[in-house]
């Protein structure tokens, strides 16, 4: 385990972004938080998002603000998301190196629920998984006004969160979507825009946020409901590789390194132990 958090705090883990060393910023739900993680295991609160003066109860589904998915820029710049359920709140936000004082960016509407974030340097946009609209939305990286990328079918919610964890891999836009269980594969045009999607994995089901592993279009893959880590072979079947028993509790996000996994416990149902965790990826 590299870091533990206070659950009574709010601090529920929700998305990892790496840092040269072996450190990590991750987001925190409950309590609105970018949380800097040291290589040692210290950590650092680098942001505490405001809570709207009605308490954020019209945030899409969940009903109460907080930070989701965070990206790193190669400068150090850190970027997430807040979803507050208000105009001017919601939307991607900007941390600058040795800032305490974010800025929003892109505003998205209030009635999403941005939750994760990738940079798409190749394209020079961010972009973002709505959870509750079941879209993907795409804004520019110096910051603007967002437009919906995509919003196939296939990404719909049905009845909580659709569209959650998001990668861009080989030439396509990757999509988990939470309440199907399903890896969505979405083709990205020579114009930049969305080509027809396919189901790539079926069986995920509670899937958040997953990461490739650099054989090919091998995934891992964070199974919140069910606290596990799955691994997800180029023909679309998986297998388990951790779960409870290894300590993972309400798992929300992976991100692969070389041999190393860090591994996020939400712990926002089952457990009181919100950590960050690292593993290793052997072969076989």
């Amino acid at each position: 385990m590299l870091a533990e958090f206070d659950t009574s705090a709010g601090q529920n883990t929700e998305s990892i972004a790496l840092e040269p060393g072996g450190g990590a910023v991750v987001g925190m739900i409950g309590a609105r938080q970018v949380v800097r993680v040291r290589a040692d295991g210290a950590t650092e609160v680098l942001a505490t998002m405001p809570v709207p003066a009605d308490g954020a109860g019209t945030t899409p589904v969940v009903g109460h603000s907080q930070v989701t998915g965070v990206a790193r820029d190669h400068d150090g710049t850190v970027f997430f998301l807040y979803a507050a359920g208000r105009g001017g709140l919601t939307g991607i936000w900007r941390l600058t190196p040795g800032s305490d004082d974010p800025v929003l960016i892109a505003p998205m509407p209030a009635d999403t629920m941005p939750n994760a974030l990738v940079i798409d340097r190749a394209r020079s946009r961010f972009l973002v998984t709505d959870s509750t609209g079941g879209r993907v939305w795409e804004a520019p990286l110096a910051g603007g006004e967002p437009s919906v990328w995509s919003s196939d079918p296939t990404l719909a919610p049905s009845g909580f969160f659709g569209a959650n964890g998001l990668k861009v891999h080989a030439g396509a836009v990757w999509v988990g979507n939470y309440d199907l269980g399903t890896i969505v594969r979405v083709p990205v045009e020579s114009s930049g825009a969305s080509g027809p999607a396919a189901v790539y994995a079926t069986g995920l089901a509670g899937i958040d946020d997953f990461d490739f592993t650099g054989r090919d279009d091998e995934i891992l893959a964070a199974l919140n409901d069910t606290s596990e880590l799955v691994g997800i072979a180029a023909d679309g079947t998986h297998r388990i590789l951790l779960d409870g028993d290894d300590g993972l509790q309400n798992t929300t996000a992976v991100v692969v390194l070389d041999d190393t996994v860090f591994i996020s416990n939400g712990a926002l149902r089952e457990g009181n132990r919100p950590a960050l965790r690292v593993a290793r990826l052997i072969d076989g």
